[in-house]
């Protein structure tokens, strides 16, 4: 019947609908070391129980930007905080030099400037908890990520995200 051609996805629920990501992988590819490549053919297919996602846990950085659950951005003239509603994840970004991270985070270790209009994140100190998306795509605790939110309206804003990670990639 339906059921047994939709495979184990249909008894996830909410968990196995998976929209289409709103990510783009610039050269359509991403480009892992041989080892990391297997890793990612493992998680994806025992991405049932492995994705940090489906356990609820913290989704990290720059995944929690955007799965398709809303945030809020608060801001001080030191400090921007974001909020996820999804795990009801928070992260700092500290708009001055706030000196090393106390260790490794899921959500990262937060550093922002302005260039222009354009917030620019630095975030590092990543624990290697996290993945990418749901298909498996991981990285190391050697992530570094650099954030880019520019206001395209009153009401919007383009995101981009530059990901190195040179035990993986």
């Amino acid at each position: 019947g339906h059921a047994a051609q939709a495979g184990p996805f249909w008894q996830l629920g909410a968990a196995g609908a998976m929209p289409p990501g709103v990510g783009i992988v610039e050269g359509g590819k991403i480009p892992y070391l041989p080892a990391a490549a297997e890793q990612r053919k493992k998680n994806f297919e025992n991405r049932l129980t492995m994705d940090p996602e489906i356990k609820c846990y913290v989704p990290g950085v720059p995944r929690a930007t955007y799965m398709p659950f809303p945030f809020q951005i608060f801001q001080t003239s030191n400090y921007i905080m974001i909020v996820y509603e999804f795990a009801n994840a928070v992260r700092t970004i500290y708009m001055h030099d706030p000196g090393p991270s106390p260790g490794d985070n899921w959500m990262g270790w937060s550093v922002g400037h302005w260039e222009g209009d354009t917030l620019v994140v630095n975030v590092t100190d990543f624990t290697d908890t996290t993945w990418f998306d749901r298909s498996g795509n991981f990285h190391s605790g050697a992530l570094k990520v650099v954030e880019r939110y520019t206001p395209t309206g009153p009401d919007t804003m383009n995101y981009e995200a530059t990901i190195e990670d040179s035990k993986v990639f």
